[in-house]
């Protein structure tokens, strides 16, 4: 009887093992098509819309702005206005959603790792809300200009979330030492609290309460090239820093003990992640406003595609999450056309369906295991 339930179990094992060596492709493969798939993601969404644009024509156009070979290009015959509603606003739009969803998913990825929690996302230490409160109250006390391109709603909400995360890291730390529930419990104490004071605040300015909750939801209406510039800045450099710290990710995961014998910085490493993560998180909200479910669901996503080491897992969180989130906007301002539904309304609708599924296979494989 052992002998053979140790045969069912070795069956188990083995064939969990081979679901899984089907499920891996290998990165560089991985990448190629992923990048791909974001550049055909992009083409399609500037061309899709109220003014329909043939890909060959948007092709031409895009051709026309290269170095060197623009002049060759010919654009007879395709009309001003449709260079500058590719030039002037699809393309920003789809650009800048890209870099949100690439920046929300990367950090995703790497709070999921540092926290060793798979229910982790980029909000989690309380960035949103602290982003919200920043814009509500920016919009409550009449802040309508714009600085470097940026509006000051925008910046004020990515103040705001910098120093909600700041203040949750110093209410966690206990003396000289941070443990990982105590930022959780802390982040999700303080984002419930915020949340509680921007519910208050609206209550008591209901003439700003449609313009604050449409916020709240996340649009890409108002992208610019300026926009662009800011988000691009804050991605590259918050993604150079997760992936430099991909190994050191990888040794969390076994655990922190396990990682600090085999001489990770816990401490360092740590505020490192948050601080990058934090500052990507909050570019992101700053100009796009509150989007969930990004950086939970692709990094899952992701991992089961193309296996749990960091260093190839974040880079393809950033390009999963750059063509997801390219095609829920193109979903919001298409399917209620010539109204737009708001982009954190059409991540939600197809995220969290496929999260509870990814629960109920969870529970399905430990209940089997």
């Amino acid at each position: 009887m052992i002998l053979k339930g140790k045969a069912k179990e070795d069956k188990r094992k083995t064939k969990k093992e081979g679901n899984a060596s089907v499920r891996r492709i290998p990165l560089s493969v991985g990448l190629l098509v992923l990048a791909v798939l974001v550049l055909a993601l992009l083409l399609a969404a500037a061309c899709i819309g109220s003014a329909h644009l043939s890909v060959k024509d948007a092709l031409r156009l895009l051709g026309s702005r290269l170095p060197g070979i623009g002049k060759l290009v010919d654009t007879e015959g395709i009309g001003e206005v449709y260079g500058r509603i590719l030039f002037q606003v699809r393309l920003p739009r789809v650009i800048l959603a890209g870099l949100v969803g690439a920046g929300l998913s990367v950090t995703g990825a790497a709070f999921q790792g540092l926290f060793r929690n798979p229910l982790a996302d980029p909000h989690i230490l309380g960035v949103s809300s602290g982003a919200a409160l920043g814009a509500t109250l920016a919009m409550l006390f009449g802040a309508g200009g714009w600085f470097g391109g940026i509006s000051l709603t925008g910046l004020a909400a990515f103040a705001g979330g910098l120093l909600t995360v700041f203040v949750v890291y110093r209410i966690a730390c206990a003396g000289s030492v941070v443990k990982t529930v105590h930022l959780l419990l802390t982040g999700t104490a303080v984002s419930s609290f915020l949340s509680a004071v921007i519910s208050f605040l609206m209550t008591r300015h209901e003439d700003e309460l449609e313009k604050i909750y449409m916020w709240t939801l996340g649009s890409f209406g108002a992208a610019s090239w300026e926009k662009i510039r800011f988000m691009g800045i804050f991605l590259l450099a918050g993604s150079l820093v997760l992936l430099a710290l991909g190994r050191e990710l990888n040794l969390l995961a076994a655990g922190e003990d396990t990682a600090v014998t085999l001489g990770v910085s816990l401490r360092a490493v740590r505020a490192i992640i948050i601080v990058a993560g934090t500052f990507l998180v909050a570019a992101c909200v700053s100009v796009s406003g509150v989007i969930g479910f990004v950086g939970l669901i692709v990094p899952h996503c992701m991992r089961l595609i193309f296996g749990p080491d960091h260093r190839g897992l974040l880079p393809c969180a950033a390009l999963g999450g750059a063509g997801f989130m390219i095609f829920c906007d193109m979903l919001a301002r298409t399917v209620t056309a010539p109204t737009e539904i708001p982009v954190g309304v059409v991540t939600a609708i197809i995220g969290a369906p496929y999260f509870i599924l990814l629960l109920a296979r969870s529970k399905r494989e430990r209940g089997a295991g």
